[in-house]
């Protein structure tokens, strides 16, 4: 009985540590699809606005959030897409994205933050906002993928 006991116990263990893995590496990958966000949406957005003879830097603090946003919104849902999450952890996962950079640019409409610090308080708030959808939700975060 013993044995039992202890062999439950290991395979248990084994199966704890499997989960938190496929958590912290579903949030890295959250993450780097971000990453690849900014970088691509970013330098269209500033290509865009070059050839309208602007820049992005020329634009609203409001807009820069916003748009921010949108470019770490897009790939984040279409690689949740990709990892078969349905569409209302899609959706949950977004809205934890949008809403604090709503939030800065409606703090930086008011002329409460400059921009590198609108750009700051989304990021500071954003990052936690989505942890906590993660683990609200952690059974789904934390299984493989197919």
């Amino acid at each position: 009985m013993n044995q039992r006991s202890a062999t439950f116990a290991i395979d248990t263990g084994a199966a704890t540590v499997s989960k938190r893995r496929a958590f912290v590496r579903h949030f890295i990958e959250m993450i780097a699809a971000m990453f690849v966000g900014m970088g691509v949406f970013g330098g269209l957005a500033t290509a865009i606005f070059a050839a309208a003879g602007s820049s992005l830097t020329d634009q609203s603090v409001e807009l820069r959030v916003l748009l921010m946003a949108v470019y770490m919104t897009i790939p984040m849902v279409g690689w949740m897409r990709y990892r078969r999450h349905d569409w209302a952890r899609t959706t949950e996962m977004a809205a934890s994205m949008v809403v604090p950079s709503v939030v800065a640019a409606a703090i930086a409409w008011t002329g409460g933050l400059e921009a590198g610090a609108a750009l700051g308080f989304q990021h500071a708030t954003m990052i936690p906002a989505m942890l906590g959808v993660m683990l609200w939700r952690y059974d789904d975060y934390a299984h493989p993928h197919s």
